[in-house]
């Protein structure tokens, strides 16, 4: 099969999301993908997450982790994003970094890419659906090519059943409420085999 390049995106103000990306990317890793795990930049202002014991926590966690860049779009075969929901659309902060692929969408480098989302909320209402389709609008517009869990095992009815990408509810305290590490690693796994289906048949 074709060696692909799997580049795991995210954003995480206190870690449910870097969480899947850390799954997503040992799955991508077990397929057989060269892997990179890149943090969105953070946006809010020094003060906010001061205000949060548990977003500073997290900043400090994962100041090793580097931050993504255009070159790394450019890099990637198979893109996966995991982002939280913000008003049933993505943060701001994953916005201005998708604001900012202009020149690349203009030089059609972001075209037949393949990705995936995945995201969480607080509640299993909170958009996690809708943040997940608010991002493929985006890909659309890239040319991407969208690779969704849809209902492809059965591990996926264990952690909601959302067929457009993994969601979990996260509780008061931060914990997970759905079992959906075996969800995340399905979903990587797929879209690693189709990226891999996607380049073979390019070449």
């Amino acid at each position: 099969m074709a060696a692909i390049n799997l580049a795991v995106i995210y954003y995480s103000s206190t870690g449910t999301n870097y969480q899947l990306a850390k799954w997503a990317a040992e799955s991508g890793k077990e397929t057989g993908a060269e892997v990179k795990v890149l943090k969105i930049p953070e946006l809010a202002p020094p003060e906010a997450i001061e205000s949060n014991a548990a977003w500073k926590a997290h900043v400090e966690e994962t100041k090793h982790v580097p931050e993504v860049s255009l070159s790394d779009l450019e890099w990637a075969d198979a893109i996966i994003f995991s982002v939280p929901t913000r008003f049933g659309n993505v943060p701001s902060q994953v916005k201005q970094f998708l604001d900012t692929t202009g020149g690349l969408w203009f030089q059609g480098k972001l075209v037949n890419k393949v990705v995936s989302a995945m995201t969480s909320a607080q509640n299993p209402h909170g958009g996690q659906e809708a943040t997940i389709l608010a991002l493929y609008t985006t890909m659309y517009h890239w040319g991407a090519i969208v690779a969704t869990p849809g209902y492809t095992d059965p591990v996926l009815y264990g952690a909601g059943g959302n067929p457009y990408g993994t969601s979990v509810t996260v509780d008061q305290s931060g914990n997970m409420v759905e079992d959906v590490q075996g969800a995340v690693k399905h979903q990587a796994k797929r879209t690693v085999n189709v990226s891999q289906w996607v380049k073979q048949g390019n070449q």
